[in-house]
């Protein structure tokens, strides 16, 4: 009787160095086809949506809001994950809704008659003499309907590229890249950011453990039973929390004197001012230039160099720094592409981006700020899929 052969031993592996760890490079292919999934950095998904956002502010081109819409809608369907922020892309989708739907009630309430095509004449309500200029109701004129509209359609779009963002970027991995000198707004928000989750989770358990026990009690009776072990278990976390973060060395100082923390304090404060008011002139079609990019640069570089001084007076260690590599480059640059294209057709065909309504006519759709917004669709392509927390 023969013996059975052995298995042939296994390939050698080629010895690393100790302490040395390889991760597959990003974007590459297991087997089957699929991508690595990795959380992209956070930062990278919020430049995109606010380039989108900047888009969606300086039109009322019924399309390209639709448009911009739509794109985010698909991205953020296309890349993200089972968390619990991620799930929250509806909320913003009903108050975009509730708020197009406003901006309409309010020009019908509102006198809502400055037009040639009257819709339907309402009852129009007498107001006083201190109240000129005020109508309440009377007829109805498409055109401030479609004002009313457009209007209510930009806010929607900006506030679901927020959402977008918001669905897409990790809160927790956002407050890891922090600058050090904001270490106690950063330590403020993720005690904030875990206050709502934990609460349900508390919820959750102590509703477990009365079913286990037959508790069939409802209304007030059972709030009260659960209130209490959901306040203690709560309190409970915070002080562990709390001891955590002193054991970290959060709210440690190096020796600095008053008027340094002061110059450091009024830096970081007057970059904010002007990242403030160029953002606004960077959004507002009417501003002038010099209130655009200028004092956005300024405020920039004032904020920067206030953090960096800060930041050295803190000490601490980062597990794991997220790094940019080239899915965060490329789905910054698309939200880039996407507010330049709308910018420059601003300079050169800004009709198109506000479409008349005396007469009314049909809105236009240019290829220029169509095709920037159409590029801030490719992150559902170039981006890595989001790690799941849950196994399929």
């Amino acid at each position: 009787m023969s013996r059975p052969t052995r298995p042939p031993p296994p390939p050698a592996l080629k010895p690393t160095v100790t302490g040395e760890r390889r991760f597959p490079r990003t974007g590459a292919l297991l087997g089957g086809g699929a991508r690595l999934a990795r959380g992209l950095h956070p930062a990278a998904w919020w430049l995109w949506a606010l380039g989108l956002a900047t888009a969606a502010s300086r039109t009322t081109n019924p399309l390209l809001l639709a448009l911009v819409i739509a794109v985010a809608w698909y991205v953020v369907l296309a890349r993200r994950g089972d968390a619990p922020w991620a799930l929250g892309f509806r909320l913003y989708l009903w108050l975009a809704a509730i708020i197009v739907g406003l901006r309409v009630l309010f020009r019908i309430v509102f006198g809502g008659g400055q037009g040639e095509a009257v819709l339907v004449t309402l009852p129009q309500i007498p107001l006083p003499e201190w109240a000129a200029g005020i109508r309440l109701f009377g007829p109805v004129a498409a055109e401030q309907v479609l004002a009313g509209f457009y209007d209510g359609l930009r806010l929607a779009a900006m506030l679901i590229c927020l959402g977008a963002a918001n669905a897409l970027a990790n809160p927790k991995r956002l407050l890891r890249a922090v600058p050090g000198a904001l270490y106690e707004v950063g330590a403020a928000v993720v005690v904030a950011l875990s206050v709502a989750p934990q609460l349900v989770e508390s919820v959750l358990r102590v509703r477990r453990a009365r079913r286990l026990r037959a508790g069939r009690q409802r209304g007030m009776r059972a709030l009260r039973g659960i209130a209490m072990p959901v306040l203690q278990d709560a309190l409970e976390r915070s002080l562990g929390l709390a001891a955590a973060m002193d054991t970290r060395g959060y709210g440690r100082r190096g020796a600095t004197t008053r008027g340094f923390r002061i110059g450091t304090g009024l830096l970081v404060l007057g970059g904010l001012v002007g990242i403030c008011a160029g953002l606004y002139g960077l959004l507002d079609g009417t501003a002038p230039g010099w209130l655009g990019p200028p004092v956005l640069v300024t405020g920039l570089l004032l904020a920067s160099t206030g953090l960096a001084v800060g930041g050295r007076l803190v000490r601490r260690t980062v597990y794991r720094p997220d790094r940019w590599r080239l899915p965060e480059l490329a789905v910054a640059a698309c939200g880039v592409a996407a507010a330049a294209g709308v910018i420059l057709t601003g300079q050169l065909d800004p009709a198109n981006l506000h479409p008349p309504l005396s007469p009314l006519s049909w809105p236009q759709l240019a290829a220029l700020p169509a095709g920037g917004i159409l590029v801030a669709a490719l992150p559902a392509w170039l981006a890595p899929p989001a790690p799941r927390m849950v196994p399929a």
